[in-house]
């Protein structure tokens, strides 16, 4: 096994103060703004946005968890049943723009669920999606990140290890792993 670092501690925090100064640039006020943190990983990036976007703007960003668990197109499929993670999306999306955050975007099936789940909380006015990090030529649907902080070109048998100080890291790093 081969570990190569996409990020380390550093370039991560310079990395989410870029993302955090596009979504400024593009949502102004966020007046009519939310973030929805995707479980179980992208959690942890929403909450470091939602705080840095707090620090640059002097506003409290609405935020939210989204579980995609129950609206996963495999969630029957699977030989022993999936975990389901924590909801908690205290407001109304409707007519809302939506920043929708995860980790890594991989074949496109969780980012699709997770439209599935906001319905449940309004129909939101757009939705963009924010990732860390970008895993092209493996999509399996029409999804495309608004934010990305880096793209990766991988192949199926590689993988992307994220790990969050939050989760009990030594340091914040993500790796691409062969």
């Amino acid at each position: 096994m081969q570990k190569r670092l996409l990020f380390n501690s550093q370039s991560l925090d310079i990395t989410i103060d870029r993302l955090c100064q596009q979504l400024i640039e593009n949502h102004d006020t966020f007046e009519g703004s939310v973030i929805l943190g995707m479980q179980p990983r992208g959690i942890f990036l929403a909450d470091r946005i939602g705080q840095k976007l707090r620090h640059l703007t002097g506003r409290h960003v609405p935020a939210g968890r989204l579980d995609t668990t129950f609206f996963r197109d495999d969630f029957r499929r699977r030989e022993s049943p999936l975990t389901p993670n924590t909801t908690h999306v205290p407001f109304i999306i409707e007519e809302k723009k939506v920043v929708l955050i995860d980790d890594v975007l991989f074949t496109g099936r969780t980012v699709r669920a997770a439209l599935d789940a906001m319905i449940a909380f309004g129909r939101p006015k757009k939705v963009e999606l924010l990732v860390l990090v970008d895993r092209k030529y493996s999509r399996e649907l029409p999804i495309e990140p608004f934010y990305v902080g880096r793209q990766v070109n991988t192949i199926l048998s590689q993988r992307v290890l994220v790990e969050w100080k939050e989760q009990g890291a030594a340091e914040d790093a993500i790796w691409l792993i062969h």
